[in-house]
């Protein structure tokens, strides 16, 4: 089979050009690809040289659709508003489209639902391997220990990072809710303050915290009476997501239609 021909969304950003390099250090992977807002000032600029691997020809433009026509899928940590026009383009070729995108709202991942049956989507909240097993092991606990185990979620990202809770936290309170077969957005409690009363049994709760250049931490605490259980991932370089989504894309490609996870990815459907 030959090279999987891949896009970049947001090539001018920190993850972007992580992806870039990533696809240039994966055997199976070329790069066909940058696309970026075209407000952005890297429009024109090589995708190589911004991800500092030197020339490779690809220049940064603001226009999908021819780019499509020439490559098999597209990578894509961006904003919302971006992913879900990148959805419509993606749906009407066909392709492959990795989704890595954080802040979605309901109403945003209907729309990436429907436009799932004409695409191959996978889409995660985090597309580290690790920050997947470590969701597979949360619904795992969760189902294990009663209601006498509180559950809390706390994360820190860097201070540049613009949605709270992280989609990597919301990830881990969807399985812990899975593994206690509740709905995470009526148990879900966020940004406590002031007098909020005693816990509610069985509330998932939520903190955020944010500062310098933290790539992403994340602890699942279950607190029950006299010990407690932390689940901790630290992601130390973003590279461990571009992988991720790397390996996410080879995998879909040549699957039929349909939204998928990274539990697919991983084989971890069933965890």
């Amino acid at each position: 089979m030959s090279d999987m021909r891949l896009i970049v969304a947001g090539a001018g950003g920190r993850m972007g050009r992580t992806l870039v390099h990533a696809i240039a250090a994966t055997d199976g992977a070329i790069l066909a690809g940058a696309v970026e807002a075209a407000s952005s000032a890297v429009i024109g600029r090589d995708a190589g040289e911004l991800a500092g691997l030197g020339r490779n020809g690809v220049a940064v433009t603001t226009d999908i659709e021819p780019l499509l026509a020439q490559a098999d899928g597209l990578l894509d940590f961006t904003v919302p508003a971006a992913t879900l026009a990148f959805a419509e383009h993606t749906a009407r070729k066909g392709c492959v489209h990795i989704i890595g995108t954080t802040g979605l709202t309901g109403e945003n991942e209907k729309l990436i639902e429907q436009a799932s049956k004409r695409a191959v989507i996978v889409k995660s909240g985090n597309m580290s391997m690790g920050v997947n097993l470590l969701a597979a092991l949360v619904k795992q606990v969760a189902k294990t220990l009663d209601e006498d185990f509180d559950i809390e979620i706390l994360e820190m990202h860097h201070n540049k990072k613009i949605d709270a809770p992280s989609g990597t936290a919301l990830m881990l309170g969807r399985a812990a809710a899975a593994g206690r077969s509740v709905d995470l957005d009526q148990r879900s409690v966020r940004g406590r303050d002031g007098v909020t009363g005693a816990r509610g049994a069985g509330d998932i709760g939520f903190a955020a915290l944010r500062g310098g250049s933290v790539v992403g931490d994340h602890t699942v605490i279950f607190a029950g009476p006299a010990e407690r259980i932390e689940l901790v991932h630290k992601a130390e370089d973003r590279m461990i997501f571009a992988r991720g989504a790397l390996r996410a894309a080879l995998w879909a490609r040549g699957r039929k239609a349909g939204l998928y996870s990274m539990a697919d990815v991983l084989g971890l459907r069933e965890a």
